[in-house]
């Protein structure tokens, strides 16, 4: 049940802001975010060790990310198939994906920011569909942006905690006031009221609304969040902090990547 958080406000000094929040089997090995890809050298993210792509690539030096959420549709079919990790480093690197032939792929939504805004695009395994997404805060889950995928998960329950998730955060963050992340200082100065609500708002790991969870399938299977990124956008420079999840409130574990 990855998650992206975006918001959008053009005149301020900081015009985007993204959260993600990648949810996994903790079983799945990977990398904090470096440059770990040599043919792409200015790219930096975390790697994830199974497959050799990632879940959100960021290019500081062209203002750009890219992030990655698994969809809901028809699988690819098994002999081309590719894997997704390797879109978000196609799109920062050549502006976005929609000159590739998306069939090899499971379905995804990739967002695409730039600090003037902000594009999904989402395949369903049939269909591709972009949008450029609105000023204000959106949400962007595995059932799609809002939560409206023309796919969905068939699980009722699945569905149900990413909505409230959602709607939990959504209040949370437009309530609060919103950060403008520059320069140089730690996490908790740059982003402000948003940070202790980014890293869990006070709920139990395994609260329906939580943004950092953990849960147990049995036979040693945990699903969880294993890590999130913050990114601001503007024109005059990109700030990227990372934590492993789950993380303390006061800063203690988060990073920065690049600003």
């Amino acid at each position: 049940m990855c998650t992206a958080f975006v918001s959008i406000e053009p005149a301020a000094a900081v015009p985007v802001l993204l959260l993600s929040v990648r949810d996994e089997y903790l079983g799945r090995a990977w990398l904090p975010p470096g440059r770990h890809w040599p043919d792409r050298p200015g790219l930096l993210g975390g790697l994830d060790l199974a497959a050799g792509g990632t879940w959100l690539a960021v290019d500081p030096a062209r203002r750009t990310a890219a992030c990655l959420l698994n969809g809901f549709g028809p699988a690819a079919p098994a002999d081309t198939r590719r894997t997704r990790g390797h879109l978000p480093l196609t799109a920062v690197t050549e502006g976005g994906i929609g000159h590739l032939d998306l069939t090899p792929y499971d379905p995804f939504h990739l967002l695409l920011a730039r600090p003037d805004g902000v594009a999904v695009t989402s395949w369903d395994g049939v269909r591709a569909e972009r949008r450029e997404l609105p000023a204000g805060l959106s949400v962007v889950l595995n059932d799609g942006l809002e939560g409206r995928a023309a796919n969905r998960a068939d699980s009722e329950r699945i569905s149900a905690l990413m909505a409230s998730r959602a709607d939990h955060f959504r209040a949370r963050f437009a309530a609060a006031p919103r950060p403008e992340p520059t320069g140089d200082g730690p996490a908790e100065r740059a982003w402000g009221a948003w940070l202790p609500i980014v890293t869990g708002d006070g709920l139990a790991l395994d609260e329906d609304a939580a943004l950092v969870q953990r849960r147990d399938f049995g036979n040693g299977r945990i699903w969880g969040s294993s890590s999130i990124s913050l990114l601001a956008l503007g024109p005059d420079g990109l700030r990227y902090d990372f934590a492993a999840a789950p993380v303390g409130a006061d800063g203690v574990g988060w990073r920065r990547v690049a600003d």
